[in-house]
């Protein structure tokens, strides 16, 4: 069977897993939104429609309303990867994402995050 490419995946398959990892660990739905919404300008109604939507992994990236600059200050590794050092941005963005939500799940708080703190 051909591997696809995680980015042709629909997003309503995506968001359920980031979803799950979070609650398996004792956080939330509203969590991962908030996230979302801080990495990309995504609202929580917007969200909503995506996952009923057949938008793509690559469209939900592309079509940020409004991606936070800060994003970019994020570092850490994902799967043995450092997220600073990946150059193509929409690989970034999906690993800044994976990173910020494993951090909900290893209990960090929204704030640090954030980098609020």
């Amino acid at each position: 069977m051909p591997k696809r490419d995680v980015f042709s995946f629909p997003f309503s398959r995506i968001y359920p897993l980031l979803v799950s990892k979070v609650e398996k660990k004792g956080r939330s739905k509203s969590d991962v939104d908030s996230v979302i919404t801080w990495l990309f300008g995504y609202s929580e109604e917007e969200i909503s429609e995506m996952v009923e939507s057949d938008i793509s992994y690559l469209s939900f990236l592309t079509s940020a309303p409004n991606p936070n600059s800060k994003r970019f200050e994020k570092k850490g590794r994902v799967c043995g990867i450092k997220v600073e050092e990946i150059e193509d941005e929409r690989e970034r963005d999906m690993r800044i994402l994976d990173l910020m939500v494993d951090e909900i799940a290893k209990g960090k708080a929204l704030k640090r995050i954030f980098m609020e703190e």
